[in-house]
């Protein structure tokens, strides 16, 4: 009897306080289901976001796909995964075409544009993703130009950076945990897309998402993305100022969810109250609220910063707060009170309907939005083969047979000489396999090598042409003839 694979999608997100596997099935109805979920700590070897040492997430990444495995008892071809973190920066770009009298403006013109756009080299940045924005038709903004007569066409874009060392070192964790990827997705657009209204996204919204150490800001208006920045500030801040009371963080964390209140009013204040930090100290209940207070009114004040002014009249939609430091009490009234908005609300779970017995999901929380609105984005099935209890692979009927006759067949022509013994074929398909592996790394180093002596020779050609600009030139011709006039140049 013939076993049944299941098919299911695999996200992973990598966070500064966790790293968490998700697998869901998604339903006809546009439902998910999810099947298994696992997490791991991740503050050793992952900060603000970024992967900085790659064994550790490597073997963190393995140890979520085995979980995961054990718990779905079939095999992980694949994963999503979730690209964020305090390298992530956005910067427009505009991209001008001059056509020809009488023109109708074809998609062909306005891939063009895009490309053109997609092959901008941004120093030691690489291009993530694009938001397109409107796009100007002689005078006029237009979302969609196609079929329009113009003689100009100017593309708006916003383009997602992130550094290319951390790129590369996202990528090397996933290679050396043998793990394949999917697809990487923009985390801060995966969450947007989960837990923001399509009346928020036209209206007009900034999204801010808390977490542990960074703080995410993306606006949208008109449906679009206008404006994306990490903020390296997020919880784990106010836990640490907490600390400052000559405490543990982990006790500082216990005292953070059980008192802190983001926003508290002078009436409300009680000066005989005092917050126990252990069985022989405690702390004036006034002054633990202007700790946790004075970072909280930093980090709004950055979002605050962070909203372009062209669009900070233009949020109908208002402030959507998620993440798990959206969860402390009134943060809503801290961001009316510090932003001056009236439309405040804390998304505490995503958009979909989402089907699951984990406890933690179900809390409802906003600290899995993220990597649920990855599972969501996700496309291709992730399952492989079933396995047993003890991670080995099952076998239906008819592969059992195959591998019987096939044992068989190996074992008539080992002993009649005609093939080599099967652990002789191991070492050599050992060797074949070291040598490839060798051979592909050979190929990695040549090719970061080569990189490298581009980027040296693009630095060394910018150099040059700034030496024989027109305006060094000119200088040095000024120092020449009259050195006493331009010394100091």
């Amino acid at each position: 009897m013939a076993v049944e694979v299941k098919e299911f999608i695999v996200a992973i997100e990598l966070g500064s306080s966790k790293v968490t596997g998700i697998a869901g099935q998604k339903k006809p109805d546009g439902s998910i289901s999810v099947l298994a979920m696992v997490k791991e700590e991740s503050s050793s070897f992952i900060r603000k976001g970024v992967v900085y040492n790659i064994d550790k997430t490597a073997q963190c990444l393995t140890n979520i796909v085995k979980k995961l495995e054990a718990q779905l008892k079939t095999r992980i071809t694949q994963v999503f995964v979730g690209v964020g973190g305090q390298s992530i920066r956005s910067v427009r770009n505009t991209i001008s075409k001059v056509l020809p009298a009488d023109s109708i403006i074809t998609q062909e013109m306005v891939v063009e544009l895009m490309d053109a756009n997609r092959a901008l080299d941004y120093p030691e940045q690489k291009i993530l993703d694009v938001a397109e924005q409107e796009y100007r038709v002689d005078n006029q903004l237009q979302m969609d130009p196609v079929g329009i007569r113009a003689t100009h066409l100017e593309g708006n874009f916003l383009n997602i950076l992130e550094r290319k060392a951390f790129f590369l070192n996202l990528n090397r964790c996933f290679e050396t945990a043998g793990i394949e990827v999917a697809d990487m997705y923009l985390a801060p657009l995966a969450l947007a897309n989960a837990v923001l209204t399509e009346t928020e996204k036209r209206s007009g919204c900034a999204l801010v998402d808390i977490g542990a150490d960074t703080t995410t800001v993306s606006v949208f208006w008109k449906n679009v993305l206008r404006h994306l920045a990490v903020i390296p500030l997020g919880s784990n801040n106010i836990t640490k100022d907490i600390a400052s009371l000559q405490m543990e963080e982990s006790d500082a964390e216990q005292m953070k969810l059980k008192h802190a209140s983001a926003y508290t009013d002078n009436t409300e204040i009680d000066p005989n109250l005092k917050f126990s930090i252990d069985m022989d100290r405690q702390v004036e209940s006034r002054r633990f609220i202007e700790i946790v207070e004075g970072r909280m009114e930093e980090i709004i004040e950055n979002v605050s910063y962070q909203i372009p002014s062209e669009y900070s009249d233009k949020l109908l939609g208002g402030i959507i707060l998620t993440g798990g430091g959206a969860n402390m009490r009134n943060i809503e009234k801290a961001f009316n009170t510090y932003m001056r908005v009236d439309k405040v609300r804390v998304a505490k779970f995503v958009t979909m309907t989402i089907n699951s017995g984990n406890e933690q999901i179900k809390s409802h929380n906003g600290m899995f939005n993220t990597v649920l609105g990855l599972l969501a984005k996700g496309d291709i099935n992730c399952a492989g083969s079933p396995i047993d209890e003890q991670g080995n692979l099952f076998a239906d009927d008819d592969n059992l047979r195959r591998a019987d006759d096939r044992k068989a067949r190996q074992a008539h022509e080992i002993e009649t000489g005609t093939i080599r013994p099967i652990k002789e074929e191991e070492r050599a398909a050992e060797e074949a396999r070291r040598k490839k592996e060798e051979e592909e790394e050979r190929q990695r180093q040549e090719q970061e090598k080569a990189e490298e002596e581009e980027r040296q020779r693009r630095e060394e050609e910018r150099r040059r042409k700034k030496e024989n600009s027109w305006w060094n030139r000119t200088k040095k011709g000024l120092k020449k003839f009259g050195n006493d006039i331009f010394a100091e140049e």
